[in-house]
């Protein structure tokens, strides 16, 4: 362990720097090389620093969520969820940029290394803690604010529309608990909760929370 948390961690004097290394060692193959990838992610961190303080910000979301996290070397060294969504911030700023190919292969490559699918189009805010990350679908105009939790096998779905807004907007401090679906243009408001394997197909009010299938609402504030 010494040799990776010295490489890793330790040889770098910012975290920016850090970050960008382990993201290349986790997402490199022969088509997208090391050094390569690293340039591209320092790229995109200069241009828009707000990613890297996003990504300190989801370090203290998985400590401040995760009971089994006592510090946050280990999310940044193993998680997956944490690494997706680094990668992720990556492809998003590619996309905008006008640069889809890259940015579509940097999905593919994080799906493939961390069960985790994407869509570079897809709006994630600051503070979302992913955890276990495995089986993981966010589609292309799915919004996410900031301090929301997502469990694995959760899928933010499209409407079936051929283009157009067809996914959810999930609201601040949102509980995506493990299988939940949630399919369409629908809001899921601040605070909100969505149980385990339930199926949402319309909008779930602010700290509500939706559970089966389809989903129906329990536990609403000012509800008798």
């Amino acid at each position: 362990m010494a040799g990776l948390f010295g490489d890793a961690v330790l040889r770098h004097r910012t975290f920016r720097s850090a970050l960008s290394h382990r993201l290349a060692g986790k997402l490199e193959d022969r088509s997208l090389p090391a050094d390569e990838l690293r340039d591209v992610i320092d790229a995109a961190h200069r241009a828009d620093p707000s990613m890297v303080d996003a990504a300190r910000a989801d370090l203290g979301a998985i400590l401040e969520s995760d009971p089994a996290c006592t510090g946050y070397v280990r999310p940044f060294l193993f998680y997956k969820g944490f690494l997706a969504l680094q990668s992720h911030r990556v492809a998003h700023w590619l996309y905008k940029a006008g640069h889809e190919a890259r940015a579509r292969q940097l999905q593919a490559r994080g799906c493939d290394r961390f069960d985790v699918s994407i869509h570079p189009g897809a709006r994630v805010g600051r503070g979302v803690f992913i955890d276990h990350g495995s089986g993981i679908v966010i589609g292309e105009t799915a919004v996410v604010g900031d301090g929301v939790s997502i469990l694995q096998g959760v899928t933010l779905g499209g409407s079936g529309a051929a283009g157009g807004d067809r996914h959810p907007k999930i609201g601040r401090g949102v509980l995506l608990s493990a299988g939940a679906t949630v399919l369409g243009p629908v809001t899921v408001g601040d605070h909100a909760k969505v149980a385990a394997s339930s199926l949402v197909l319309s909008d779930v009010p602010t700290g509500c929370t939706a559970v089966g299938v389809p989903a129906r609402l329990v536990n609403c504030p000012g509800c008798g």
